[in-house]
């Protein structure tokens, strides 16, 4: 359903508020919520009363279904469905009232929220636009988020409850109305309490604020091992008797898991039993994840035939079927909810679009992500297939995604930048909003194209150095400031480093001349250069900022430091010094060829020298990385295709825990490129084409299938293309790759291409 969400004010001064009275009959958590978040930005205490006081200043939060002692005029109509509210400012006898009045409870929480954006804040006061006249109904039933206490998170697992409250509170202020939890988690070296217990209090928490609680419950083991089986209904029945509120239960088909659905839906038919009996209201939702066409057709074809009660829909998200397949599929009566991931950068469902290969190995997957822009798009692009959202979260990481969403799924016609002066403004202050948002858009837009062209990061940095003592000890504050430190910092090391490596280069290409020991001595002390920190103040202070974030939020930036997970939970810290060329490929090189006879050492050294080089006329593609692939093809932009379905993204491949020695051309990959396209080619030469990559490449040259003369399958290994003279006479080549039908393998084992050259005879 459209929103019905308008904002209009009558120009002219702003109106300021000091001494107001909250009158909130009925309504004692919106009330609180909005007494004590004023007071933290201004120091004022409104009193919260239960009847309209006889003079004053007041902000009035009631139902439809509320009496006012006072007539309401010049207010928006308010929007007749769940959750909508509508606000308006009034003088009446000689007094403002502000009105929020909502058409459930929920409405009145929501409009406490959207006033709570809308105030600017200073000491001892507030001001709102005079004569404002909102009106707002979500567009999206399910607008949520997992916030799971487990280990696997960054930052969640080291938070206490009172930490817990304060971020769902203000993810409603900001519109949620799901919040998602992970039961049955081992203890974790952050936790505070037992998952359990805190799976209980976070379910109090919603009970409070009056939005629902969901529980993700995979199945990590073999549904036809009845003690297992057993033991985990057990666990859920425990929780169906504690939980004080439970709205559903999600329960993923893989990712993880791998049982298939003749085993899940009979599990699900039972837990069914005990979940209805202590939550009557509550429902199961099935997510298809990993399931094979095979299976998820069995899904389809049990719940068109069975209409099955305990079920309330489906769920789709990474390693899930195309959405509108399972739109098509899906009986109405059922609903269909996305999970999108939004916390990762690479390896993953919503990946940045073509980020510089310095930021994914040192960033990685989890690094602080503000991408208002990018998800915006994405919410757009996929809103119409689905009923609503409960997104994949880790971490406060992506704490702007979250917002992001969550004011989306109200008003998915609202800009970025707009929807980051609610932020900037509620979070930070409103004199900084603008300055802060535009930071954040910065922060976004480092990402965007090659590091090394990409002046503007330089600038994003001075942006938030120009401001960054305003908020100390803010951890949002931090997080930012963090990202533009590090961006700074990895774009001037992936530099320098670059240079460093073709220096090396060029003296191992005097090999023949110096002779093979002294060139890769002399190369071995050129890479060496690297281990001077370029800008120590930089890094110190990202080392600083790291600190201080595990101190107030757990944010865990570094596996033996703070003890984070793994190296994929964004563990920035651990890689902020990882080469940045190919250094610790060319050091494990020369140990093998210094093993070698010496008439074979001069020719291993040429080719590590001159590996890159396509010689006299030719081309050379390090086809994934944004800064090297000038020849690469990319036939869509993000306003056509935001989720990459016709337009490949590069991949960042996952070895030795990030720290992978292999040359870095070969961890940067593409399923296959569009195409490769090279124009002003001499017409009257012979050329062959070369690859790497992994696996198998059907390569057309002009639509023409290509022979292959040499065919190396291993990382690294060579595949050679003779063209036939005939395809270029024209001076114009493009290269395609047929698709290959890899299902039977894990993505990590499918075929790819690494690099390209077109060498010229």
């Amino acid at each position: 359903m459209l929103a019905a969400g308008f904002c209009q004010s009558a120009a002219g001064a702003d109106i300021r508020l000091q001494q107001v009275a909250i009158c909130a009959p009925g309504h004692p958590q919106a009330a609180r919520v909005l007494q004590e978040e004023v007071a933290k930005r201004t120091g004022l205490r409104w009193q919260v009363v239960t009847k309209l006081p006889a003079s004053g200043d007041v902000i009035v939060l009631k139902t439809r279904q509320q009496a006012l002692p006072v007539g309401l005029k010049d207010m928006p109509a308010l929007p007749l469905q769940p959750e909508a509210f509508r606000l308006g400012e009034q003088t009446a006898n000689g007094r403002r009232l502000i009105v929020v009045e909502g058409y459930d409870a929920r409405g009145v929480m929501f409009g406490a929220g959207r006033l709570l954006r809308l105030f600017r804040y200073a000491k001892s006061g507030v001001t709102i636009p005079a004569d404002v006249r909102i009106a707002e109904a979500p567009q999206k039933k399910m607008r949520g988020h997992q916030i799971g206490y487990r280990n696997l998170a960054n930052s969640y697992d080291g938070w206490s409850v009172a930490q817990y409250e304060q971020y769902i509170r203000e993810l409603v202020i900001f519109g949620t109305n799901s919040i998602e939890g992970i039961p049955f988690q081992p203890w974790g070296p952050h936790f505070s309490i037992p998952s359990m217990d805190m799976n209980l209090r976070v379910s109090e928490i919603c009970q409070r604020y009056g939005i629902d609680f969901w529980v993700w419950t995979p199945a990590t083991f073999d549904l036809a091992d009845t003690a297992k089986r057993a033991y985990f209904l057990r666990q859920f029945d425990t929780l169906f008797r504690k939980a004080p509120r439970l709205d559903a239960v999600f329960f993923p088909g893989g990712d993880p898991g791998h049982n298939a659905p003749e085993l899940v839906i009979p599990f699900l038919e039972t837990l069914s039993v005990p979940l209805r009996q202590h939550h009557p209201k509550a429902r199961i939702w099935l997510s298809l994840q990993g399931f094979t066409p095979e299976a998820c057709n069995f899904t389809y074809d049990y719940i068109r035939r069975r209409r099955p009660q305990w079920l309330a829909g489906l769920v789709t998200g990474p390693g899930s079927p195309p959405m509108e397949e399972t739109r098509a599929a899906l009986p109405a009566p059922y609903k269909l909810r996305h999970y999108p991931d939004i916390t990762h950068n690479v390896r993953c469902d919503f990946p940045v679009p073509w980020m510089d290969p310095v930021f994914a190995f040192t960033l990685g997957r989890e690094a602080v992500n503000p991408r208002p822009v990018y998800h915006t798009a994405a919410f757009r692009y996929t809103a119409p297939q689905n009923d609503g959202f409960i997104s994949y979260s880790d971490g406060a990481h992506d704490d702007v995604n979250k917002m992001v969403w969550s004011m989306l799924g109200w008003n998915a016609a609202q800009s970025p930048r707009d929807m980051l002066l609610q932020y900037t403004n509620f979070f930070f202050d409103s004199e900084t909003a603008a300055a802060a948002a535009d930071g954040i858009l910065a922060l976004e837009q480092n990402w965007v194209g090659a590091a090394c062209e990409n002046t503007g990061i330089l600038k994003t940095l001075e942006l938030w150095r120009q401001m960054e003592d305003r908020h100390t000890g803010n951890w949002r504050w931090q997080m930012f400031l963090l990202r533009a430190y590090y961006d700074a910092y990895v774009r001037e090391r992936g530099e320098r480093e670059q240079a460093i490596d073709k220096a090396a280069c060029a003296a191992l290409a005097q090999a023949r001349t110096t002779g093979a020991d002294a060139a890769m001595q002399r190369a071995e002390k050129i890479l060496r250069q690297a281990d001077e920190i370029a800008q120590p103040a930089w890094r110190a202070k990202i080392t600083a900022l790291c600190d201080s974030l595990f101190r107030s939020i757990a944010l865990q930036t570094s596996v033996p430091k703070y003890k984070a997970s793994g190296n994929e939970r964004g563990v920035v810290l651990d890689f902020i010094d990882r080469p940045l060329n190919n250094r610790w490929f060319y050091e494990d090189a020369f140990a093998r060829i210094r093993q070698l006879p010496a008439a074979q050492q001069l020719a291993a050294l040429d080719t590590l020298a001159f590996w890159e080089e396509p010689g006299d006329g030719g081309f050379y593609d390090d086809v994934g990385n944004v800064s090297r692939s000038p020849h690469v093809v990319r036939p869509e932009t993000l306003a056509t295709d935001p989720l990459m379905l016709r337009s490949d993204n590069p991949g960042f491949d996952w070895w030795d825990g990030g720290f992978s020695r292999k040359r870095l051309a070969w961890m940067v990959s593409m399923r296959w490129p569009h195409s490769l396209l090279y124009t002003s080619l001499d017409t009257t030469a012979q050329y062959t084409v070369r690859v790497t990559g992994n696996g198998e490449c059907l390569l057309r040259a002009n639509g023409e299938k290509l022979t292959p003369s040499r065919y190396g399958k291993g990382i690294g290994e060579i595949k050679e293309f003779p063209v036939p003279p005939a395809l270029t006479k024209q001076g114009r080549l493009q290269l395609t790759f047929d698709a290959i039908n890899e299902d039977h393998l894990n993505w990590r084992q499918h075929s790819r291409l690494t690099e390209v050259w077109l060498i010229k005879k």
